[in-house]
């Protein structure tokens, strides 16, 4: 058989993880002299409390080996191969991680790590698909083989409502951040070949700036694969979520939308009120 397992920055939603039999490898979240492990037991919330009253973010660090060592050894054990995937490599060493834990359990042939080249449901996208196709019989060389293709087609954007979290992680200048702030400056984040960069910049209300956000998605969202598309959102107002959510009803492409929260690491990043669409584009 095949066991299908991602880092906790796919961003999955514990019904997916239970429908799709997904494993998951927690990172962990430090604040201050405290350490967490992502999707365990500490909330966005906590550390958007802790952040701001420390004004710092809080640190995110890889899993340890023996926490990837003994979530393989159960499958290893029953001769299965595993398929692991990661956040993107240039961004933590959790892929890294996963494969010294094969090579300790002497199973480096049967542990193949998947650079996702992505963050959060850009993750949870490839990780389905990989599941998909182990349900349906698929080896793993047929499954790795998909990923290649779908990889470079995978569609990961999100607006945020501020800047001060990417500039205490590091992402934006001091300077950039102050102008955002004066300027209601609400830039569109976009990840490709496993970084983010900032594309268009919004200004105005985050509810009206995600709402156009959305709106200008449209093209690429009319040549999207019909499969699923991903509203993920570290802590946005209900009825904003739910107008998102009709908008790309109202389209007509996708059989499945689903509805998930960002984990305790990507939120630590990207701080509150922000959106993401994510989906996989066809081919041209």
């Amino acid at each position: 058989m095949i066991k299908i397992i991602s880092d906790s920055t796919c961003d999955l939603s514990p019904e997916l993880i239970r429908r799709f039999d997904i494993g998951v490898l927690p990172l962990n979240v430090r604040l201050g002299d405290k350490e967490y492990q992502d999707g365990v037991n500490v909330t966005p919330e906590q550390l958007y409390e802790w952040s701001d009253a420390n004004k710092t973010t809080p640190k995110t660090a890889a899993p340890s080996v023996e926490a990837a060592v003994e979530l393989f050894r159960p499958y290893i054990g029953e001769g299965d191969e595993i398929i692991a995937f990661c956040i993107s490599e240039s961004m933590s060493a959790s892929g890294n991680i996963m494969r010294l834990a094969a090579k300790e359990l002497e199973a480096e042939e049967k542990v193949h790590v998947v650079d996702s080249a992505n963050l959060s449901t850009g993750i949870g996208l490839q990780v389905l698909r990989a599941a998909n196709f182990a349900a349906k019989g698929a080896s793993a060389d047929e499954i790795l083989k998909e990923m290649v293709r779908i990889n470079p087609l995978v569609r990961a954007s999100f607006v945020v409502d501020t800047l001060t979290y990417l500039r205490r992680g590091g992402r934006c200048s001091s300077v950039e951040a102050l102008a955002g702030s004066v300027l209601k400056i609400k830039p569109c984040i976009e990840v490709a070949d496993g970084a983010m960069s900032a594309a268009k910049k919004y200004r105005g209300n985050i509810d009206k700036v995600i709402m156009q956000y959305v709106r200008d998605l449209e093209p690429k969202l009319k040549n999207a694969e019909p499969e699923r598309v991903f509203i993920t959102h570290s802590g946005c107002h209900e009825a904003v979520v739910r107008y998102v959510e009709l908008y790309l009803d109202s389209l007509n492409i996708f059989k499945e939308i689903n509805i998930t929260r960002a984990g305790s690491v990507v939120s630590s990043h990207c701080g509150p009120g922000t959106l993401g669409v994510l989906f996989i584009e066809k081919k041209i």
